[in-house]
């Protein structure tokens, strides 16, 4: 009689038997197989995924929002100035902040932004004197000259914002910026709504860029805190 090779009854055993004599595993068999460090990269991989497409909705989103509620303050997010002549996307986001302040959604604009070395203007005061241009009153505006960041810019407008008895805001920036924005003037104090600028001058493939680039710096930042994020950030 022929010999027999014994088969297991059990059809795990079976199972590792089959695998044994092959170099490739069926997917199934391949999940069934204890933990090893290629399920475990595989899962983080896909939590992080899903962790950066969550935030990315979230960014998208806050980028979408234009018009405000009643708040004690507009501030408006700083940007390039060119020899106290505010830059085309600058002056988008001053439009909108003076769109808002007509429109009596808060009593005060709070410009920000400091300089580079070399300007003879900050931000903040080419944001001033634009706004006063336009009609808006010395005794309207409020100035935070020193913030190099995003971070530092609300953090020091949020010290000043506080001792006045203040702190509903609404954040005026571009859409991509905005969630990004609120959340750290949550995390410096503030009670903060966004209203992006709905004539941004970035648009286009910069647009996108830009939004995928804030929702890995907020997925980042959420987990290490923004203030320690803001040099890569901005």
């Amino acid at each position: 009689m022929a010999d027999q090779t014994d088969v297991p009854a059990d059809p795990g055993q079976r199972d590792e038997v089959v695998a044994a004599g092959s170099d490739e595993l069926t997917a199934e068999q391949w999940w069934r197989r204890p933990p090893s460090w290629r399920r475990v990269v595989a899962a983080v991989t896909i939590v992080l995924l899903g962790y950066y497409a969550v935030t990315l909705v979230q960014v998208v989103n806050a980028g979408r929002q234009h018009g405000a509620g009643q708040a004690e303050a507009i501030v408006v997010l700083g940007a390039a100035q060119y020899d106290g002549r505010p830059s085309a996307q600058l002056a988008a986001r001053l439009d909108h902040a003076l769109a808002l302040w007509e429109q009596g959604v808060a009593p005060y604009v709070m410009v920000t932004g400091g300089k580079l070395p070399g300007d003879r203007f900050t931000e903040a005061e080419a944001s001033a004197a634009y706004l006063q241009e336009r009609g808006v009153p010395a005794t309207a505006l409020l100035s935070e000259n020193a913030g190099s960041t995003t971070y530092e810019s609300l953090d020091s407008a949020a010290d000043q914002l506080v001792a006045l008895g203040y702190d509903e805001v609404v954040l005026v920036t571009d859409p991509y910026h905005s969630f990004r924005s609120k959340l750290i003037a949550e995390e410096v104090g503030l009670d903060p709504s966004v209203s992006s600028t709905p004539d941004s001058v970035v648009t286009g493939w910069s647009n996108a860029r830009r939004h995928l680039l804030e929702a890995g710096g907020v997925a980042v930042g959420r987990l290490v805190g923004f203030d320690r994020l803001s040099d890569l950030t901005d």
